[in-house]
C-alpha cells in the first residue's frame, strides 16, 4: 500500500483479530524456570480462563496436539486375506490402509499413524488416532466397510411358504444368500441388486431434514451413477428401492417420481454423530478387505508433561534472546523487527488454530525454527538499509531501495526452504509432515511479515523525513 498509516492501520486489526483467537480458549501456565544465582527454581503457575464472547462462536479453536503430546487411541486389526488371492493380497492391505487414511482425514485428524504389517499370512494393520479417547468410536470408523447397494423387487409375489415364514427365518436366509438383512421382507422373493453402487457415488455430505430437522446424509452421483440412478427409479415409480449399507437393509422409500438430477438422500433416526460417520465412511470408500479386530486401547501421550513444558520453555527464552540480540545490536530498528516478529508469531499461532494443524514436538520445533527464518529476513533489509545511509541517502530512500535490493535474496532463501518442506511433506509421514507444514507456514508468514509489517512500521516509527 502506498500510505502507510493505512496499511498500519490494517496490520492492527490484523494484530487484534490473531490476538482475540489466541485469547479465546483457557490456558494453563505451569513450569520451572531455573534460577542460577539462588540455585532454587522459580514456579510458574497461572490459569488464564480464556474470552467468553470468543468460546461462544461455535468453534473449537483450541490446538490440536498430536499422540506424543495428549495421546490417543490404538487398533490392531487383522485382515480377512481367505477370498483374495495371493498374488493380490500385498495391493488389497495397501488399499484398506489408504481407505482408512481418508477416513480419519475426513474426520478432521491430522498426523494419524497407519502401519501395515505382514508376517507369513498374517496381514494387519495398526492405526493411531490422536485426540480421541473413545475406542469404540474409533474402531465404527476404521473397522467398518461402508459398501453401499440398491435393491429393488423382482415383481414376484411371494408364495404361501415364504408368507409363512417368520422374520427371524426370513432374515437367515438371506444371510446365507449373500443378501441384505431384512431385503426379502421388504421387497418379496428374489430380489434384484441394480448396478447402482457406492462407487457411484461423488459426494456424500450431512443435511438436516427441512421438515423435521433431523440428520441426514445427502447423495451426489457421478454422472454415470445419475444416469444409473435415473434408469432405476424410471422403472420402479411406485415401488420400493431399498438402500443397504453394510448388507444391511437402512432405508426403503417408496420412489414418487423419477429422480433425474443425480441427488438422493439417506434419511432415518441419526443421530448427528452416526450421520457424520455414515458420510466419512460413504466419502472414503468401502474396505477392499474385511477387518477384524485384534486389540483396541486407549494411548497416553508418548513424551511426559515435564518435557514438553521444558520444549515450550525453551522456545520462550529462544524467542526472548532474540528479540535482546535484535535490540542490542540495531537499536530502534531492533525494536520495530520484535513488534514485527511479535506480530508474525500471533499469526502463525492463529493459523495453526484455524486450520487447524496438529502440533507434535516436531512440529513446534519447525515453528521456532521458522521464528529464526523470520529474523534472517529483517537483518538483511536492514543491513541493506545500513549500506544505503553509508552512501549518503536519506532515510526514505534508505528503506525503499534496502527492501528492494534485500527482497532477491529474502524471497530466493525463503523458496529454497519452501521447496525442502514441500519435498518433506510429500514424502514424509507422521511427525516429519508435521514438522514440514509448520516450517512452510512460518516461512510464508516470515515473507509477509518482512516485506508488508517490517516496512511498514519503519515507514510509521522510523523515518524522520
Amino acid at each position: 500500500m502506498k500510505n502507510p498509516r493505512t496499511a498500519f492501520l490494517l496490520i492492527l486489526l490484523l494484530t487484534l483479530f490473531a490476538l482475540l483467537i489466541n485469547l479465546s480458549t483457557p490456558l494453563t501456565l505451569k513450569f520451572d524456570i531455573p534460577n542460577p544465582i539462588t540455585q532454587k527454581a522459580i514456579q510458574v503457575n497461572q490459569e488464564y480462563p480464556g474470552i467468553p464472547f470468543i468460546n461462544n462462536l461455535g468453534r473449537d479453536l483450541s490446538f490440536r496436539l498430536g499422540l506424543d503430546l495428549q495421546g490417543g487411541t490404538s487398533v490392531t486389526m487383522q485382515a480377512d486375506m481367505k477370498n483374495i488371492p495371493e498374488s493380490q493380497r500385498d495391493d488389497a492391505l495397501n488399499s484398506a490402509k489408504t481407505v482408512i487414511e481418508k477416513r480419519i482425514n475426513f474426520l478432521g485428524v491430522s498426523e494419524p499413524v497407519v502401519q501395515t504389517s505382514k508376517a507369513n499370512n498374517d496381514y494387519r494393520i495398526l492405526v493411531e488416532i490422536p485426540g480421541i479417547s473413545d475406542v469404540n468410536q474409533a474402531v465404527d470408523l476404521v473397522g467398518k466397510t461402508a459398501k453401499l447397494t440398491f435393491w429393488e423387487g423382482s415383481g414376484e409375489s411371494p408364495s404361501a411358504s415364504d408368507s409363512a415364514k417368520t422374520a427371524t427365518e426370513s432374515a437367515m436366509q438371506d444371510i446365507i444368500a449373500g443378501k441384505p438383512l431384512g431385503i426379502t421382507n421388504v421387497l418379496g422373493p428374489n430380489p434384484k441388486k441394480t448396478n447402482l453402487e457406492g462407487s457411484d457415488l461423488k459426494q456424500a455430505s450431512v443435511t438436516f431434514d427441512p421438515n423435521s430437522g433431523k440428520p441426514q446424509v445427502e447423495l451426489l452421483f457421478t454422472s454415470a451413477g445419475a444416469k444409473k440412478f435415473a434408469d432405476i427409479t424410471k422403472r420402479n415409480v411406485g415401488k420400493i428401492v431399498a438402500i443397504a449399507l453394510d448388507d444391511q437393509v437402512i432405508q426403503t422409500p417408496e420412489v414418487k417420481t423419477p429422480i433425474v438430477d443425480g441427488r438422493g438422500v439417506i434419511s432415518g433416526t441419526f443421530t448427528t454423530e452416526e450421520a457424520n460417520s455414515l458420510q466419512i465412511q460413504l466419502n472414503a470408500g468401502a474396505l477392499p478387505v474385511s477387518l477384524s479386530v485384534l486389540e483396541q486401547r486407549a494411548i497416553g501421550a508418548t513424551l511426559g508433561q515435564q518435557s514438553v513444558e521444558k520444549s515450550l520453555v525453551a522456545g520462550v527464552f529462544g524467542f526472548l534472546v532474540i528479540v535482546i540480540f535484535m535490540i542490542v545490536l540495531y537499536g530502534r530498528l531492533g525494536v520495530i523487527a520484535s513488534l514485527a516478529l511479535i506480530v508474525y508469531a500471533l499469526l502463525v499461532l492463529t493459523l495453526f488454530r484455524v486450520i487447524p494443524v496438529t502440533l507434535t514436538l516436531a512440529g513446534i520445533a519447525g515453528f521456532i525454527l521458522s521464528v529464526g527464518i523470520a529474523v534472517d529476513a529483517n537483518i538483511l533489509i536492514f543491513e541493506r538499509m545500513k549500506e544505503e545511509l553509508r552512501r549518503g541517502r536519506s532515510q526514505t530512500a534508505a528503506i525503499d531501495l534496502g527492501f528492494s535490493r534485500a527482497w532477491l535474496s529474502i524471497r530466493d532463501s525463503n523458496f529454497a526452504s519452501l521447496i525442502t518442506s514441500g519435498v518433506l511433506f510429500y514424502f514424509g509421514t507422521g511427525v516429519v509432515r508435521g514438522f514440514a507444514l509448520t516450517l512452510a507456514l512460518g516461512i510464508i508468514i516470515s515473507m509477509f511479515s518482512a516485506i508488508f509489517v517490517t516496512r511498514t512500521f519503519l515507514r510509521v516509527f522510523y523515518r524522520k523525513d
